[in-house]
C-alpha cells in the first residue's frame, strides 16, 4: 500500500517588504520518487504572505483527502501561528486587528481537511529543500510574469499606501 505521507516544503520571499514577492514550495510523497516544485511571483506583496501563501497552494494541490502532510518552513510566523494555536483564537476573535486575514482563513479551509504537522528549519542552514524553495520564491519574485496580490493591493489602497 502507498504511504498517504506528505512532505511540503516552502519558503516566501520579498524584495522589499512590501515589494516585487514570490513563494517556492516542493511536494514530496513519502516513501516514492514523486517530486513537485511549484512558484509564482507577485507585483507587491510582504514576505509573511508569501510564507504563507506556499504553505496553502501547496496544500492546495494536494487531490487526496486525508492525508498526513509534514509542512517544512522557516517561517515563524506561520509555523507558531499554528503549532502554538494562536491561529485559532484570531479565528475565534474574527481575526480582530491581524493581518493576512483572506489568506489565513484560506488556509484554514485546507489545514482542516488533513492530518498536518509543521516543522520549522532554520532558513539558509543548507537545509537542501529549504534552499531550492528559497532559489524558487527569490527567482519568481524577479521574473517577469508578476501577478496581482489583489487583496493586499486593495488593503494598501484603503490605507492610503498605494505604490
Amino acid at each position: 500500500m502507498k504511504s498517504k505521507t506528505v512532505y511540503l516544503y516552502t519558503d516566501g520571499s520579498s524584495l522589499g517588504n512590501p515589494g516585487p514577492g514570490g513563494y517556492g514550495l516542493i511536494l514530496e510523497w513519502a516513501g516514492m520518487s514523486y517530486v513537485k516544485e511549484f512558484s509564482q511571483g507577485f507585483v507587491r506583496t510582504t514576505n509573511n504572505r508569501m510564507e504563507l501563501l506556499a504553505v496553502i497552494v501547496g496544500l492546495e494541490k494536494l487531490k487526496k483527502i486525508p492525508l498526513e502532510i509534514v509542512v517544512y518552513s522557516d517561517s515563524k510566523y506561520v509555523v507558531d501561528a499554528v503549532e502554538k494555536k494562536w491561529l485559532f483564537g484570531w479565528e475565534k476573535k474574527n481575526f480582530k486587528d491581524k493581518k493576512n486575514v483572506d489568506l489565513w482563513k484560506r488556509f484554514l479551509i485546507v489545514y482542516r481537511k488533513h492530518k498536518i504537522h509543521f516543522q520549522w528549519i532554520k532558513g539558509h542552514n543548507m537545509h537542501p529543500q529549504n534552499e531550492r524553495c528559497d532559489q524558487l520564491a527569490v527567482q519568481a519574485a524577479k521574473s517577469k510574469n508578476l501577478i496581482s496580490d489583489t487583496f493586499f493591493e486593495q488593503i494598501e489602497k484603503q490605507n492610503g499606501r498605494a505604490s
